[in-house]
């Protein structure tokens, strides 16, 4: 099988080339990366397209910005028969692709455990709960790079083009289709969303926003409680 990896970017020329780089071995392999980007005012698609250096994806693709509209659109570009969407600062474990190939020979979908990185001993804390969660309920969050088969990908309707949670509606649409594939396999993120704001503070606000859209608060109304600034909302879009 081939792997799509779609990572959506905004401003992320920090991270991009280490998490590109990681992925090289995977292209040598025949598998795919796309670039999703949401309007980048940094280096991140030059260096993406290789206009630095040397080009690091397959495609690099430019549209406006929203996490949910980004993913979209590299999906309907990919040529893989399983999609995996993967954040700009997450690097996927070794052997990825066969382990998501094992797992879909009995699933249609599934997602890694996280480990989180920083300097808060907390973040342990985060991921194993996160990863707990998500075993437990059956929904993935974008940290987890959730990956699934075009066709799953397509039942599902996609990604909701909503502002925040996305993820978690997806999941929902995802588990109609039947329960997800839950790898033991870690994936490495960046604390950086965490740390930026305070890991407590951050915690706490995730679990009211995630509770209020249970309960039915639209996700419009969260993403201005989590991003208040248009410009700091659409980096999670």
């Amino acid at each position: 099988m081939k792997l799509s990896i779609v990572i959506p970017t905004l401003d992320e020329a920090e991270a991009i080339v280490a998490t590109l780089s990681s992925l090289q071995a995977l292209r040598a392999q025949g598998h795919e990366v796309i670039v999703s980007d949401g309007g980048s005012t940094d280096a991140t698609v030059a260096l993406a397209q290789g206009l630095i250096d040397r080009a690091l994806a397959d495609r690099v693709l430019i549209g406006a910005a929203g996490r949910a509209r980004q993913m979209n659109a590299g999906a309907a570009a990919a040529c893989g028969d399983i999609l995996l969407f993967l954040h700009a600062d997450t690097r996927l474990p070794e052997d990825a692709a066969n382990a998501i190939e094992a797992a879909l020979l009995s699933k249609l979908w599934g997602r890694f455990d996280v480990d989180i990185t920083g300097r808060s001993g907390v973040l342990r804390v985060v991921a194993a709960l996160m990863n707990l969660r998500s075993r437990l309920t059956g929904i993935a969050t974008g940290d987890q790079a959730i990956f699934v088969s075009q066709g799953a990908f397509a039942a599902a309707g996609g990604y909701p083009e909503q502002p925040l949670m996305e993820d978690i509606e997806f999941s929902r649409r995802l588990k109609i289709l039947g329960a997800p594939a839950c790898l033991r396999e870690r994936v490495i993120t960046s604390g950086r969303r965490w740390e930026v704001h305070g890991v407590w503070r951050t915690i706490l606000l995730m679990w009211r926003l995630r509770f209020d859209y249970w309960r039915g608060v639209p996700a419009a109304r969260l993403a201005d409680r989590y991003c208040p600034q248009k410009s700091l909302r659409e980096a999670v879009e």
